[in-house]
């Protein structure tokens, strides 16, 4: 799968910055089954890989779109992974970056 830019989007929440999945990353993996994330306290790092996703057409990782320390993960996704099928902004967020 792509590393391609436009399977995130990014925006400022309360300070942080929002990374989520875009309509594009859905289109290409299908139905998430299970995503692993960094924990909070983690440094990203733009260009280096810091989310496993298996979905139903692929397996992948991704490289993070931007550098910081992770401040929070969507809690939604520590019970179950379904809330990263949404194509809705906002919903299918991963993590906060600060």
């Amino acid at each position: 799968m792509s590393e391609d830019a436009t399977y995130f989007w990014t925006k400022d929440t309360d300070g942080h910055t929002r990374i989520g999945l875009t309509a594009a990353a859905h289109e290409a993996l299908g139905e998430v089954k299970y995503v692993e994330l960094p924990a909070v306290g983690d440094k990203v790092t733009q260009k280096d890989a810091f989310l496993s996703v298996e979905a139903t057409k692929a397996v992948s990782e991704f490289n993070c779109p931007i550098n910081g320390t992770v401040v929070a993960v969507n809690p939604a996704l520590k019970a179950d992974c379904a809330a990263l099928n949404s194509v809705e902004d906002g919903v299918a967020w991963l993590i906060d970056v600060d």
